[in-house]
């Protein structure tokens, strides 16, 4: 599985807005059908620059299925956001590979 990581660094100014926006972004990636799920989590480590942190996690099915979401859907999914926010924000994008996951399976 491969995991789709979005990183984006916002500007106080806006922080209240692109939250409300990026939690109406989420839901329209994963009605591309490409991912099965997101995570939206905060950053706790300060930015020399300032702002505010996040990263999108999302889990995607397949390599194959992130690969068409890149050709079918990420252009058109970021634009709304870079028009809105472009100025103020700051992205950048990770792909991770799961190797292995370990729970506590406490008895």
């Amino acid at each position: 599985m491969i995991i789709y990581n979005v990183t984006a660094n916002i500007e106080e100014s806006i922080h209240k807005e692109w939250l409300t926006w990026i939690k109406e972004h989420i839901p329209q990636v994963l009605a591309t059908g490409k991912f099965e799920k997101a995570t939206l989590s905060r950053v706790l480590v300060e930015e020399d620059m300032g702002g505010v942190t996040y990263s999108i996690q999302y889990r995607s099915y397949s390599r194959e299925a992130l690969d068409a979401y890149y050709r079918e859907d990420a252009e058109k999914l970021r634009a709304d956001g870079m028009k809105k926010f472009a100025d103020k924000m700051l992205a950048f994008r990770t792909e991770l590979e799961i190797i292995d996951e370990y729970t506590v399976n406490f008895k």
